[in-house]
């Protein structure tokens, strides 16, 4: 029996899998999301957020393995990408020093904590492999697109491998692997620049005003439980809320606007920003395809059914399928957690875990 915790820690979110496997097979699992712009609420209560975590998910069960990814490295708490990589495994030793820790890399390797901090940005960002890596053990040809709260992440596997050409945030952004917009925290003026109102194109106004979140929760996309970010404004998650901080978008307000006129602006936003997800899929498509007959879309993440599959239909995929259908829906919305979860359990074990959709 293994018992391993997998967690992904990102500067908004940080996601956690508990995982109890035997034989191959996990026996028992949980996951959990919490919200924690570390930004805002600050560094040093980082390490109390993974040790609730811990309370939460595995309680007093002694842990064989914790796995990390990280992401928080690129939130602007930190200078440079190395000072996020060594505080937050600084914080990770405090609260896991009893157990064995790995840390993901992007080549889906599981390092020391010492390797890590000596070669940071090898494993920068690299939650991203963690996914790609649990899909290419069950389809062999595809391209996953797993849009997340803040950034769409677009992994190709081909032959069973993971085929992405990009192995930092950099790389990514240039060759159409990471798209940086998101289903709660993308600003509504970095999807559009002018948005038609009242038959005329009007410009935007560059202000922190709207967010992705309050289009898809006016269109009904979501709901106020899956509204886990802060809003713009910090006032509440009511679709009328939602409202009048899209029309301030546009310098107006709910008294100038109606209500039709302002579902229509969240409509051409939410249109562009499938759009600009479907730009980036495109282009990884289009490098991927002449390398296999077949090859389908895995759409991911708290937007795939509003955002990743519309992005990949409007690309032509023809077969699509939802991760759900492969982990079950609370696993398939924190997926690198349950991935660095299996590759740890995997590497305890001696052979690959396979996943029980629960």
């Amino acid at each position: 029996m293994v018992n391993v915790l997998g967690l992904d820690i990102g500067g908004a979110n940080t996601k956690a899998t508990f995982l109890k496997t035997c034989h191959g097979t996990v026996e028992e699992q949980k996951t959990v999301l919490k919200y924690f712009p570390i930004w805002k609420n600050g560094k040093p209560q980082l390490a109390q957020v993974l040790d609730d975590l811990k309370n939460s998910l595995a309680d007093k069960t002694v842990l064989d393995a914790v796995a990390v990814t990280i992401t928080a490295e690129l939130s602007d708490a930190y200078q440079t990408k190395k000072d996020g990589i060594n505080h937050v495994l600084d914080c990770v030793t405090k609260v896991f020093g009893d157990s064995q820790l790995f840390v993901l890399d992007v080549e889906a390797n599981l390092r020391s904590v010492k390797s890590a901090c000596a070669e940071p940005l090898m494993v920068a960002s690299a939650n991203w492999a963690a996914t790609g890596w649990m899909v290419s053990q069950t389809v062999k040809n595809c391209v996953v697109v797993d849009v997340g709260s803040t950034s769409t992440s677009i992994i190709p596997i081909v032959n069973g491998k993971v085929a992405a050409e990009g192995k930092t945030d950099l790389e990514k952004l240039q060759n159409g692997e990471l798209v940086y917009s998101g289903s709660l925290r993308t600003n509504v003026a970095t999807i559009v620049d002018s948005i038609p109102v009242k038959g005329n194109m009007t410009r935007v106004s560059s202000e922190l005003f709207a967010l992705s979140g309050d289009v898809h929760l006016i269109w009904g996309h979501i709901t106020k439980q899956d509204y886990t970010a802060e809003t713009a404004d910090g006032r509440g998650k009511t679709k009328h809320e939602a409202s009048a901080r899209l029309a301030r978008v546009v310098c107006a307000d709910t008294n100038m606007l109606t209500e039709q006129e302002i579902k229509e602006m969240a409509e051409f936003v939410y249109t562009q920003q499938v759009e600009q997800i479907s730009d980036g899929l495109n282009q990884v498509y289009q490098r991927v395809k002449p390398q296999t007959e077949k090859l389908m879309a895995i759409v991911a993440g708290l937007g795939r059914n509003f955002l990743a599959r519309k992005a990949a239909e409007k690309v032509g995929f023809t077969e699509i399928v939802d991760l759900e259908k492969l982990l079950g829906s609370e696993a398939s919305v924190v997926s690198p957690s349950v991935g660095v979860a299996l590759l740890a359990a995997s590497k305890l074990e001696g052979r690959t875990v396979e996943w029980k959709r629960s």
